[in-house]
């Protein structure tokens, strides 16, 4: 159905007139749906990511999803309040075509974005946590829509695309307000269990930063060749790498100069071999008897 011109236009030519009447129709119908969107939808978009704790920086590559979503929906109304029928089928069939070049051209980008938006609505990991995941490890620094940067513990800066983080196991210590750790101490078979479970349970309720509920548990996991394992196992609060690692480096130290206090050994493996060895052929060999 053609457009009516608008009653302040009629005096122009018919084919000016409806021309000038439609990009009215496109301008207002624009402005109005770009208007609501940023008015109405994006505030309730903001509110949606607040109530999910997503840090400012997250927020942002998101946002920028919608501002793109508002001003395509406001080009798309434009088109069909202004009539531009034609116009549109055949902006439609360009797209489509384009579309699915780009989308053969760029599967690992697009992979990688929508892995982003993944890791942004699941939350696997933040930005200052400390993440593990195939040989790797290390302090999340960075989250974009298609990459992650993490900081390795000797300071190296690994850019990880996302479909790598989400095809995979991620282990994240820090996900949780308390972390168990644990360690196994081994002892002589001739040193008395119970004495050096009782060193390993005091030595650790000494530590700051292991806390007292849960307390720390202490079992015999293991009968080695040459030691016998008590496998100590206790929990940190508010856990992070540095507390991990002095915390538990603490705790062994202290064990460790307990268990020479108290006469407990921690024995090294060690092996015996049993044989005989013949030298033939080797000068003088025939005197070996003499």
């Amino acid at each position: 159905m053609p457009v009516e011109p608008l009653p302040f236009v009629q005096d122009v030519a018919p084919e000016y007139a409806v021309a000038i009447t439609q990009l009215i129709y496109f301008v207002a119908s624009f402005l109005a749906v770009y208007l609501i969107g940023r008015v109405v939808v994006r505030p309730l978009f903001d509110r949606v990511l607040k109530r999910r704790n997503l840090d400012t920086h997250a927020r942002k590559p998101l946002q920028k999803v919608v501002n793109i979503a508002i001003v395509f929906v406001a080009i798309a109304v434009a088109f069909g309040f202004a009539e531009y029928g034609n116009f549109l089928t055949s902006l439609a069939t360009i797209a489509a075509a384009a579309t699915l070049a780009i989308g053969f051209a760029m599967q690992d980008v697009i992979a990688n974005f929508v892995s982003g938006v993944f890791i942004y609505t699941d939350e696997p990991f933040r930005i200052g946590d400390w993440i593990e995941w195939d040989d790797n490890a290390g302090i999340v620094e960075d989250i974009s829509l298609r990459v992650t940067r993490v900081r390795t513990f000797d300071n190296e800066l690994l850019t990880v695309p996302n479909s790598v983080l989400t095809g995979g196991v991620i282990k994240n210590p820090v996900a949780k307000d308390r972390l168990r750790l644990q360690f196994l101490f081994g002892i002589g078979y001739d040193d008395d269990i119970d004495k050096a479970t009782d060193i390993i349970v005091e030595e650790a309720e000494k530590i700051d930063g292991i806390l007292d509920d849960p307390g720390v548990s202490v079992r015999l996991t293991e009968l080695g060749n040459s030691y016998v394992g008590l496998k100590s196992r206790f929990w940190i609060s508010d856990p992070s790498r540095s507390d991990y690692v002095k915390i538990r480096a603490d705790y062994v130290q202290a064990v460790k100069e307990r268990f020479d206090e108290e006469g407990i050994d921690i024995p090294y493996p060690t092996r015996t071999l049993e044989g005989e060895i013949e030298v033939a052929g080797s000068p003088g060999a025939e005197h070996l008897d003499e």
